[in-house]
């Protein structure tokens, strides 16, 4: 994707779940879903192994599909060859806008996917570098 792209969509999107968080605050999924919050992104956490715990003021999901609400947009914190199912589960949101696979995570099979989708994918960046260097 261009900067225009990359911008126009982290303009476009109010709620972003973040796949993979982790309550450790030197963990790179704890730090991201903490700026990503404190830039007025409702940020919704997703680890099945603290499923109900609340962190970012809201409560941690099991699963994409348990959410319940609109998600614009997925940041996944997951290996590239875990991606797959995360990015068919994420799909079956309504109003989905956006799939971003953080730095080191590529997957051009889900990637291609999503696309085909209508659904925009940033691959092997991290918004909370994107988002000061593009003056969001």
């Amino acid at each position: 994707m261009t900067d225009e792209e990359i911008k126009s969509l982290l303009n476009s999107v109010k709620t972003i779940a973040v796949v993979g968080w982790s309550p450790k605050p030197d963990r790179a999924s704890h730090s991201v879903a903490a700026f990503l919050k404190r830039r007025g992104y409702r940020v919704i956490p997703v680890n099945p192994g603290f499923a109900g715990d609340q962190a970012l003021g809201e409560v941690v999901h099991a699963t994409l599909s348990s959410i319940g609400t609109p998600v614009d947009m997925v940041d996944i914190f997951r290996r590239s060859s875990e991606v797959g199912p995360v990015v068919d589960e994420a799909l079956r949101l309504p109003g989905l806008k956006g799939i971003w696979m953080q730095l080191g995570v590529v997957n051009e099979v889900a990637a291609d996917k999503a696309r085909a989708a209508g659904v925009q994918v940033v691959m092997d960046r991290c918004p909370a570098i994107e988002i000061p260097r593009l003056g969001i």
